[in-house]
């Protein structure tokens, strides 16, 4: 099956036009196929998401930033994994689902969005009950964030910097800012403030994500912020903590993240949260850096 959308892709704000059902390739290296890294129930998601069953976690191969710390690389900048078709994707939805997982949830799935809409069909014809989660680097069009209203029931945004020089230097995207308020404002639109069922678990609604880089404070403060001024403040935030020294930011001391937080920096953040009184999560500092990688395919 081809999509349209492909023919010229225009599915994130990098617009490069290529024509992917002819087997270009733009910047995120995604072709006509859904490609996957791994598909599994995930338990280090936020509360609310994983629970005590987990989140029926996919990751989709490919992004559109080449984040210097991504703890994600192998997937999102070697592209590991491996091509399935529409219909495997919609038997993997609903495999999870049948181990019990909470939720389904797409992790950078920007450059699929055609053809997960039509796997979520098919599923939901089969009996697929539990909600979609859309989790997402926050660097998104508007006009593919507006392809899934109606389909994502969750919104998991990050929302990464506050000034585009970091984004720039980290993630070599110059406009990150301005693109990832707009679609997160969109993403609210859509779902609003979070719903939670009787269990405590996210039913529907809006959770932004942001990691706390070392070194950067002032970004987070900003970025918090920002989200406590803008948005209503009975969204949900979810502050992690969890940077480790990974991928090109362990070696390259330039960038001057060969770091993990320190004690000062994670309380001068904590004390932020509290202080601006935004609803959601704060993560502790975590020394098993290994407790956040998982095995791709």
């Amino acid at each position: 099956m081809e999509f349209k959308e492909l023919d010229s892709c225009t599915l994130c704000p990098r617009n490069c036009r290529v024509n992917r059902n002819n087997e270009k390739y733009g910047f995120c290296k995604a072709g006509k196929n859904v490609k996957i890294a791994l598909a599994d129930l995930h338990f280090f998601e936020e509360p609310c998401i994983s629970g005590k069953n987990g989140s029926g976690t996919v990751f989709f191969t490919g992004c559109n930033l080449k984040c210097v710390f991504c703890q994600n690389y192998e997937i999102s900048q070697i592209y590991k994994g491996r091509e399935i078709s529409i219909e495997e994707l919609s038997n993997t939805f609903l495999d999870l689902q049948n181990k019990g997982a909470n939720n389904i949830n797409l992790v950078t799935g920007f450059m699929y969005v055609p053809q997960i809409k039509e796997a979520i069909k098919i599923a939901r014809k089969k009996g697929l009950s539990v909600p979609i989660v859309y989790n997402s680097s926050g660097y998104e069009s508007i006009q593919t964030i507006k392809l899934l209203e109606g389909v994502v029931d969750i919104y998991l945004p990050d929302f990464k910097y506050y000034y585009n020089e970091l984004g720039k230097n980290f993630s070599k995207v110059e406009d990150y800012f301005e693109i990832a308020t707009s679609s997160i404002e969109e993403m609210y639109r859509q779902v609003g403030v979070p719903q939670f069922d009787s269990n405590g678990m996210i039913k529907k609604g809006l959770i932004i994500r942001h990691l706390v880089l070392p070194g950067f404070i002032d970004n987070s403060k900003k970025v918090l912020g920002w989200i406590k001024n803008n948005i209503n403040s009975e969204v949900y935030v979810s502050v992690m903590a969890q940077y480790f020294p990974t991928h090109i930011a362990k070696e390259d001391l330039s960038y001057g993240l060969n770091r993990k937080l320190s004690i000062e920096e994670y309380n001068d953040i904590e004390d932020y949260v509290f202080k601006l009184n935004l609803n959601g999560f704060i993560q502790d500092l975590e020394d098993d850096e290994e407790k956040y990688v998982p095995n791709f395919l």
